[in-house]
């Protein structure tokens, strides 16, 4: 995903587990998340006005803070990136802040991925059709600068607080399907510049070809027709204006709460739309 808006912040940079579920759908039962079957746009909504002090309260949860306490004294304590790396906390919590926990299980990818030079077009992290690969490894560049980045207090502040933010993000699915990239998509869309850069994150992906009904299977074709497919629909330089984004993003989550409670059972997309404030495409 699409990578951490907190990051990005920090690094002006552009584009499994998950986080004890148990845990945080105990946590967030009566959160901001919108209960099934209710208004995806109102949850939305919600979400965004207690983003802040939600993540903040992610943040003091027992289970992320032990997270973030080992992940410093363990940054603290590096010789080097691989030392580092060969933590599995520390990949846990990277991974996860960066917006990839879905790469966790991927042990060897990631740190070959995060070490490699990005500035050799031959290395994999130029080879990888994921692009967050190439982002994160920019991010910290390990290859040339070793524990200098990451040992940063700022960034290992940016990390921490990334880490809770995607834990929260994670707990928002379980009543409201799609919120968490409804969110992330909000708040990175003005980034995006092509159809390739869509296909490369998991989480514009999911959000763009959702909100068009482009079907899973175009993965199966090859990229210039998965290209045009999203090009034969879509203006991207739409994606600049706040106004078509803010509807676009309740697009996705009106056909998101379609394919969760099902066809027969879902009002019409046209008839959600509407209370949306229509269509955009």
């Amino acid at each position: 995903m699409s990578y951490s808006s907190s990051l990005l912040t920090l690094f002006g940079a552009g584009g499994g587990g998950a986080i004890g579920d148990p845990i945080l759908n105990a946590l967030y039962g009566n959160s901001s998340g919108a209960a099934a079957g209710s208004d995806p746009v109102q949850a939305l909504q919600t979400a965004e006005q207690n983003q802040t002090q939600d993540v903040a309260l992610t943040a003091a949860q027992p289970p992320i803070a032990r997270d973030i306490a080992a992940f410093k004294s363990a940054v603290d304590a590096a010789t080097s990136p691989a030392q580092l790396l060969a933590n599995p906390t520390v990949m846990k919590v990277l991974l996860t802040a960066s917006g990839m926990s879905d790469q966790i299980g991927y042990t060897a990818l990631a740190t070959q991925a995060l070490m490699a030079n990005a500035a050799d077009p031959k290395s994999l992290v130029n080879q990888l059709t994921d692009t967050r690969w190439l982002t994160v490894n920019q991010t910290y560049d390990f290859a040339t600068k070793g524990l200098s980045v990451i040992q940063n207090p700022k960034v290992l502040a940016t990390i921490a607080n990334a880490y809770a933010e995607q834990a929260w993000y994670q707990s928002l699915n379980a009543t409201t399907p799609g919120l968490s990239n409804a969110l992330q998509f909000r708040a990175e869309a003005s980034t995006i510049t092509s159809a390739a850069q869509i296909l490369g994150d998991p989480v514009m992906r999911n959000v763009v070809t959702t909100a068009l009904g482009i079907p899973p299977q175009i993965a199966f074709q090859d990229i210039n027709a998965q290209e045009q497919a999203i090009t034969s629909r879509l203006d991207i330089t739409r994606f600049q204006d706040p106004k078509f984004v803010a509807s676009f993003t309740d697009q996705y989550l009106i056909a998101m709460q379609q394919q969760s409670m099902g066809a027969q059972a879902a009002p019409s997309l046209d008839s959600l739309a509407v209370q949306a404030g229509g269509l955009v495409v």
